[in-house]
């Protein structure tokens, strides 16, 4: 996805959301956080998927989580586009505090309390969890300091599930508290981000495309 440069057309700068591709943990339905889970078989066929997909109209730059996941399926897109991977620990995933590593059902067993109050989007006290609204904001400061940096220019970002949603959620102007209506990605799908021109603070931007399959072109 190039930046649109015809004569009268307005400069067209992206902002391209990537979920990094499988880990065991994705598979067995553990909550990763900020472990640092390397991709599977699976995730890093994913990755080459998405590579090919992407090599057909490659961004300008990639800039990916530090976490082995996502920086490695980031250079798998990078290496077919003949880009190089830069990181930025802005776009780690969020925290999951004490339940990092665990299932559902073990976060429930011996936390049940705690277990509703996340479920029914209560805050959760005093097991390390990361707040929504403080994911939000670093992720969408992060894209926004890209965005402002790349005018004219794709910019690809490759980071974490929940990061990710969040992120999106903030820079729509919405609530993170409040507003839960941004669907997760799936591994390895993408999402397409453009600033929202009428907004002068160059704080918001637009949903273009959402949850895009490693495939599409």
């Amino acid at each position: 996805m190039t930046p649109a440069r015809s004569t009268g057309s307005p400069v067209r700068t992206r902002l391209i959301l990537v979920r990094h591709g499988q880990t065991d943990y994705n598979k067995e339905g553990r909550l990763q956080g900020q472990v640092d889970i390397p991709l599977n078989e699976t995730g890093t066929r994913q990755a080459g998927v998405l590579a090919a997909a992407v090599a057909a109209n490659p961004p300008d730059l990639i800039v990916a989580s530090p976490l082995g996941r996502a920086r490695d399926t980031a250079q798998i897109v990078a290496s077919s586009c003949g880009l190089e991977v830069s990181t930025d620990a802005a776009l780690i995933e969020r925290s999951f505090g004490t339940w990092e590593g665990l299932r559902g059902e073990e976060i429930r067993r011996h936390w049940p309390t705690e277990h509703a109050d996340w479920r029914a989007h209560r805050p959760v006290i005093g097991l390390g969890l990361e707040d929504r609204p403080a994911v939000a904001e670093r992720i969408a400061e992060a894209c926004r300091r890209l965005v402002a940096e790349n005018t004219g220019r794709t910019v690809m970002v490759v980071s974490h599930g929940a990061a990710i949603t969040l992120g999106i959620t903030a820079l729509l102007g919405l609530d993170a508290d409040d507003f839960r209506g941004i669907a997760g990605l799936e591994n390895c799908h993408r999402s397409v981000l453009e600033p929202l021109t009428s907004d002068t603070t160059g704080q918001l931007m637009r949903l273009v495309s959402h949850n895009l399959a490693p495939d599409f072109t």
